[in-house]
């Protein structure tokens, strides 16, 4: 299965989210949470690369299911930052939404190869 379309939106993803890290250290001084945020929305696109050269179809599946755990959290952690005034709203929706697409996609992809054995 081709990871193309996912890949570039993890990478794209990723570098939105050391934006956004760069911005919490530096403008908020807020190392806390936006260091988790950094872990887990950079852990996103690291697994489905790793993804790409699994063992068997159950670990490419299996690499493909904690992406989407870190793709969960990291919609968590956002929602923190947003919620404790760390991001405006505007910023917040729009990087919520992003997550969320690739939460979508990491969800379709592990039904569909779940699906077809």
């Amino acid at each position: 299965m081709n990871n193309s379309i996912t890949e570039q939106k993890a990478v794209q993803f990723a570098l939105r989210i050391i934006k956004a890290y760069q911005f919490l250290t530096k403008e908020k001084n807020e190392f806390v949470l936006s260091k988790q945020l950094l872990r887990s929305g950079t852990a996103i696109g690291a697994l489905v690369k790793e993804a790409e050269f699994a063992e068997s179809r159950n670990d490419f599946i299996h690499k493909l299911h904690i992406a989407l755990k870190e793709a969960n959290e990291t919609a968590y952690w956002l929602l923190l930052l947003s919620e404790s005034g760390y991001i405006v709203p505007t910023v917040y929706q729009s990087i919520q939404s992003d997550c969320k697409e690739l939460i979508r996609l990491l969800v379709s992809i592990i039904k569909t190869c779940k699906a077809n054995p």
